[in-house]
């Protein structure tokens, strides 16, 4: 949601017999991620349980009116996402299928498999953001509005939408689209693959992880075209514009070359919480 960092509790339930240098490696573990990012462990419990269970909660700070929600997209907006997709879900399957990915270069399958065992949190994205917005929005006042009627003539200070993709870049856009009322169109020739998928897998396998496998942490964003292409050229590394908002209902795959029908996409073959 844009916040930044404060820390995290970790609460464990183990068994009797759980040695203590498990443990111990365990919280190396968490505090070797946390560096990166300055954060430490706050607190937390132990208790006894037949078996081990790891709860986590996370904290962080944000101001309001910088909160990114997944209500506040709008038609018209560009949908951008900071990212590949389908890493993760490679990964996965390298991992439990080793023999897999014979033609993958060793770069190529180390990346694809760091992708799912060592997830990378976005928190870089946010200062770029909010250094593109201030600027946008210093431009949006000195500038007279070519549409004073329009919502965000009226509005420069407008928040952004956006989620994670963990579930998936099409359960992003679909719940994002839900909250906000909205549809949209996503450009499948758009969708960032990452490299080397094209030499193990079929296209439409790759496009398949990209949209469902989940587990990348991208984020998926609703802004106005010109600072979603601003944020594509400063992140650069997959970041790309999928496609837009619309004032529909449906969020609806496209191929602009006709070689596929558009496609309606649903929540029911993304990862299902309950």
């Amino acid at each position: 949601m844009g916040a930044a960092p404060l820390g995290i509790t970790v609460s464990l339930s183990l068994p009797g017999d759980t040695s203590v240098a498990w443990v111990e490696a365990l919280y190396q573990g968490m505090v070797a991620c946390l560096q990166h990012y300055h954060t430490v462990i706050v607190g937390g419990d132990v208790c006894r349980s037949p078996i081990i269970t790891v709860s986590i909660a996370a904290f962080g700070q944000v101001l309001p009116n910088q909160a990114i929600r997944r209500s506040n997209a709008r038609p018209g907006d560009t949908i951008l996402v900071t990212g590949v997709h389908g890493a993760s879900r490679a990964g996965l399957e390298l991992l439990l299928n080793p023999a897999l990915g014979e033609n993958l270069a060793p770069p190529d399958r180390l990346s694809l498999i760091r992708a799912h065992q060592h997830p990378k949190p976005r928190l870089d994205v946010i200062p770029v953001l909010r250094e593109l917005l201030e600027d946008w929005k210093t431009q949006e006042n000195r500038t007279p509005p070519r549409f004073p009627d329009s919502p965000i003539a009226r509005s420069p200070d407008r928040p952004i939408a956006g989620m994670d993709s963990s579930d998936g870049l099409a359960d992003a856009v679909l719940q994002i689209c839900r909250s906000s009322g909205v549809g949209a169109e996503l450009e499948r020739s758009q969708i960032p693959i990452p490299a080397g998928l094209s030499t193990w897998i079929s296209d439409a396998q790759a496009l398949d992880w990209a949209l469902y496998g989940g587990e990348d942490f991208e984020l998926v964003l609703t802004l106005p075209p010109v600072i979603a292409e601003g944020m594509v050229e400063r992140l650069g590394n997959g970041a790309a514009i999928v496609g837009t908002i619309t004032d529909g209902s449906d969020v609806v795959l496209t191929d602009r070359t006709d070689t596929y029908s558009n496609e309606i996409l649903t929540l029911s073959r993304g990862f299902q919480h309950f």
